[in-house]
């Protein structure tokens, strides 16, 4: 049985305020505001959401390179999050940039929206499929299936086409091509759900929802509670073993710089 003393400190976690960073690892501005705007809305009363993106990186991730580019100034912001008192850590993209060396530098839990989506899915579907944007996507995001033990419930990661950029204004064309995939997935593959496989993409959740008659997983809307809730338990990371806190290592700069 829980404690007295851990009960009043849920109830007491229960009535502040909550505060997330939902990380979007690329630099466009608009984006970030779009998913944070989808974070928002699934956010329970009391919970504040900081969308951030860095100012430096690549302005889309669509694959193993741009992933590359991204880190540094994703962890830098972390770390920024984590010193403005944010509870919990989001990384708004599908390739889960990051992760581990995210949960040694954060003290609060760290969420990627890939594994929160993907466990979610297995939840409440016994197969899924994954619908991304552009053929790069595809292995980094099937490394992901394997390293989450979801290869028995995911049955296929296709890409519908789309850059991560045209996201941000979908067009009727954009979202038909969306549709169409996860459709696919659903007709050929025998899923029973799809996992939205770019941030960029909650937007469209639910209307695929209405339209495809399954349930539409967005890692940031499930990110979130997630986050809410571990954070209203009083979880944080653990600093043993994997997730322990970094040593201190010299940098020399402007060596092997990405072009």
């Amino acid at each position: 049985m829980p404690s007295d003393t851990l009960r009043v400190e849920r109830r007491e976690t229960a009535r502040r305020t909550i505060k997330l960073l939902v990380l979007n690892p690329n630099t466009t501005a608009a984006m970030t505001q779009s998913i944070a705007a989808c974070a928002r809305s699934v956010a329970q009363p009391g919970t504040q959401i900081v969308g951030r993106n860095p100012e430096t990186g690549p302005a889309s991730i669509e694959g193993a390179d741009d992933h590359a580019r991204c880190l540094q100034p994703m962890l830098a912001e972390i770390a920024r999050g984590e010193r403005d008192g944010c509870d919990a850590t989001i990384i708004a993209c599908f390739d889960d940039p990051g992760l581990v060396a995210a949960r040694r530098l954060a003290a609060g839990p760290v969420i990627g929206i890939a594994q929160a989506a993907m466990q979610g899915a297995a939840i409440v579907a016994a197969r899924f499929g994954v619908v991304t944007t552009v053929d790069p996507a595809v292995p980094v995001i099937e490394d992901l299936v394997v390293r989450y033990g979801a290869t028995h419930s995911c049955v296929a990661v296709r890409a519908a086409g789309v850059p991560v950029l045209s996201l941000e204004h979908a067009t009727p064309a954009i979202y038909t091509r969306v549709r169409d995939c996860a459709e696919r997935m659903l007709l050929d593959d025998g899923a029973d759900a799809i996992v939205l496989g770019c941030a960029g993409m909650s937007a469209l959740g639910p209307r695929l929802a209405r339209d495809l008659a399954v349930p539409i997983i967005d890692g940031v809307a499930i990110a979130v509670k997630t986050a809410e809730g571990l954070v209203a338990l009083g979880l944080r990371t653990s600093k043993r073993a994997d997730y322990a806190a970094p040593h201190p290592t010299q940098l020399t700069t402007d060596a092997a710089r990405i072009p």
